[in-house]
């Protein structure tokens, strides 16, 4: 395993730390909307892409509350992998979770979690020292209690071997080449939900250069002008 390699379908799994109500509460440095619009939209793109996805939580009932519904009913099936620790790296199933996936090659282990300086930057640091796994952080489906927590927090991460992404260049990375049609209209699709201006920008070519029919079905007319009377008449 190389970190020259880019992310694959093959050699890629994801885990999700902490995406729960009051863990987001303390978040500062981003945006919390913005926030869980990239946690879903990364949980998405392992879908599009069959990537073995792990979910892990920490004391849901006393403290931390239910992991995001919509993460949820992207893996309706998935176990929740409880834990007391704040760091994921001291519960045997998220061990054995994630040996599972290493065992067939999926070394590169994409986090995304709550809070960045405490269990991501603790889970990055003990996976790195225990194994050969390489840990590829989402800086921005991640966050932390102040701009200052998650900067520093990446900061130290990168020093130690983690490899900083954001969660739309994990989506094309897994792409990575538009002749895959198997997958364009799913990536497409998710792009044109998540992605802000990139998406709006697809919606515009699409219908507006390429002359394809609006995404949505809209049963109103569209009323042509009426000029209003002059205030000054």
């Amino acid at each position: 395993m190389s970190k020259l390699d880019v992310l694959t379908l093959g050699n890629s799994q994801l885990i999700f730390i902490d995406h729960q109500p009051q863990m987001a509460f303390g978040v500062q440095s981003i945006d919390r909307q913005t926030l869980k619009n990239n946690t879903v939209a990364l949980a998405k793109a392992g879908k599009i892409f069959d990537v073995p996805t792990i979910i892990t939580t920490v004391e849901t009932e006393s403290f931390s509350g239910h992991t995001y519904p919509e993460l949820l009913d992207i893996h309706p099936d998935a176990p929740l992998l409880e834990r007391t620790s704040m760091n994921s790296w001291d519960d045997q199933k998220v061990r054995d979770a994630l040996a599972k996936g290493a065992a067939d090659g999926r070394k590169k282990i994409v986090v995304s979690g709550l809070w960045t300086e405490v269990c991501n930057l603790t889970f990055a640091l003990s996976a790195l020292k225990d194994t050969d796994y390489e840990i590829y952080m989402v800086a921005d489906a991640s966050g932390g209690t102040s701009e200052d927590a998650h900067k520093y927090a990446m900061d130290r991460m990168i020093q130690a071997g983690v490899i900083p992404v954001t969660w739309q260049q994990v989506l094309l990375e897994w792409q990575r080449d538009w002749a895959r049609k198997e997958t364009y209209d799913a990536v497409i699709s998710l792009v044109q939900e998540h992605s802000g201006a990139y998406g709006m920008g697809v919606d515009y070519a699409y219908t507006m250069v390429h002359k394809a029919p609006h995404r949505t079905t809209h049963t109103g007319q569209r009323l042509e002008p009426v000029p209003a009377p002059s205030a000054a008449e």
